[in-house]
């Protein structure tokens, strides 16, 4: 079972277009990479070639 992560401010902000994006400060504190190709990923996740780079 997945630990539930609290949002605190800074953990996220609204695109344009209304989403939730949720960034680096946020994707630390989860403490894993999920492979959906966050635009903030701090574990260097590479959607096209389904691998992670570290950075």
């Amino acid at each position: 079972m997945k630990k539930i992560i609290p949002i605190e401010e800074g953990d996220y902000y609204l695109t344009p277009e209304g989403y939730r994006c949720f960034t680096e400060q946020y994707h630390l504190k989860r403490g894993y990479c999920c492979e959906s190709g966050c635009r903030h990923c701090p574990y260097g996740y590479n959607k096209a070639t389904n691998s992670i780079n570290k950075k």
